[in-house]
């Protein structure tokens, strides 16, 4: 499926209101015309790329929309944070309820079993978030499922199933470890709504969880990784725009994770792959891979 064919179905079907696409014009350029005469712009090809679309407002007594999961996992897995209360390291995790106060005897009996997985201070790293029925599953250093070997030695960073090198998964994942205020034992936060999990922005989980994460410093993984690249690809990740010639992980530290993901052949029978950022008929980012690089970038409309 053609990324023009992908805008035009895409636009009948997450737009409530958009009429039906009924034809596609060909010849150059492409366009897709629509039964009320208006006709969608062909591409532009882009050497920059605007930041991704700001978050969806949560709407009251909704259950988690698969968009707002979406933003969970893209803005706050991964993330480093500091720690403002100590962390139980027992199994299969600590069990928290958003906006109330933590019982501090039941704390101090948890970290009596099980020991602290970070202190006050301390810098850990969000690793993974598991959504149940009525819980949300927040995976910290590992979890506290893993085994006896330190988190940093067992996680694995990796973009659509792709793990990196090993030497970039230690670049990343034990920076600062083994120094003091840099927490290396793993536990499990266990966010429990008491009922179906609620829809919610990256904010509002960030507020549920603050009496034990502090995400006002939060800090990528990626920095000191960024740090290495040439001027003009961190200016481009700082601006969160994509270039040309970029990798995949470039691509993901300057505008995270896409929301879409199209396969095809193009005429010279080369495998490529779209990143699609947004939804039509919204301002939608298709970034196009040939191999591991960047080799066009267009925005609609």
């Amino acid at each position: 499926m053609s990324t023009l064919t992908y805008l035009a179905l895409a636009a009948a079907l997450f737009c409530a209101d958009a009429p039906r696409v009924t034809r596609l014009v060909p010849g150059p350029p492409a366009r897709a015309e629509l039964p009320s005469g208006e006709v969608l712009p062909p591409p532009t090809d882009l050497t920059w790329q605007a930041a991704p679309p700001p978050q969806k407002p949560a709407k009251k007594g909704e259950k988690l929309q698969p968009y707002s999961r979406l933003s969970l996992v893209r803005f706050i897995s991964g993330e480093f944070v500091k720690v403002v209360k100590p962390i139980p390291a027992v199994k299969p995790g600590y069990r928290i309820k958003p906006n109330e106060a933590v019982n501090e005897q039941s704390l101090r009996n948890a970290l009596m079993r099980g020991g602290s997985a970070g202190n006050p201070g301390d810098s850990v790293q969000i690793t993974g978030l598991v959504f149940k029925q009525n819980e949300i599953y927040i995976d910290i250093n590992g979890g506290s499922k893993k085994g006896g070997k330190r988190w940093r030695d067992r996680i694995e960073i990796g973009v659509s199933g792709a793990p990196m090198p090993r030497t970039r998964v230690e670049q990343l994942g034990g920076q600062g470890a083994g120094v003091p205020g840099y927490a290396d034992r793993g536990a499990t936060l266990i966010l429990d709504f008491g009922g179906p999990i609620p829809d919610m922005t990256p904010d509002e989980f960030k507020q549920f969880v603050s009496q034990f994460l502090d995400f006002s410093k939060q800090r990528s993984a990626a920095v000191q990784w960024v740090d290495s690249l040439p001027p003009e690809v961190q200016q481009a990740i700082k601006d969160k725009r994509a270039l040309l010639g970029m990798d995949r992980e470039m691509v993901v530290a300057a505008m995270g994770k896409p929301d879409q993901k199209v396969r095809e052949k193009d005429a010279e029978g080369n495998d490529t792959e779209d990143w699609i950022y947004g939804h039509p008929p919204g301002k939608t980012i298709f970034v196009k891979f040939i191999g591991e690089k960047v080799v066009s970038i267009r925005q609609f409309p």
